[in-house]
């Protein structure tokens, strides 16, 4: 069986290494900031809902919508305050 030595300045470069390889780990896998405006075919997804009904809530209302291109977007926050129920948004 063969023996190595290891000196300080070994292990002091494998801290820099070590170090260097966690934080380019770490940005490279880190979340995406949550986005501010979705698209129909997400708020459907996020909401398990069909084109008609969310029609029908952009009809009559209760989701605003803003139209660019022929895409329609909606604001992530009113999402959020929708699926959370008439108890917990604002009284207007």
């Amino acid at each position: 069986m063969a023996h190595q030595l290891i000196t300080l300045a070994d292990l002091q470069q494998f801290k820099i290494e070590l170090i260097a390889e966690l934080t380019r780990l770490l940005t490279s896998h880190a979340p995406e900031p949550p986005k501010q405006w979705l698209k129909s075919y997400e708020v459907r997804k996020i909401m398990g809902i069909s084109r008609g009904t969310l029609q029908t809530l952009r009809t009559n209302g209760t989701l605003k919508a803003t139209k660019i291109g022929g895409l329609m977007f909606y604001a992530a926050d009113d999402i959020s305050k929708l699926m959370q129920g008439p108890n917990n948004q604002d009284k207007r």
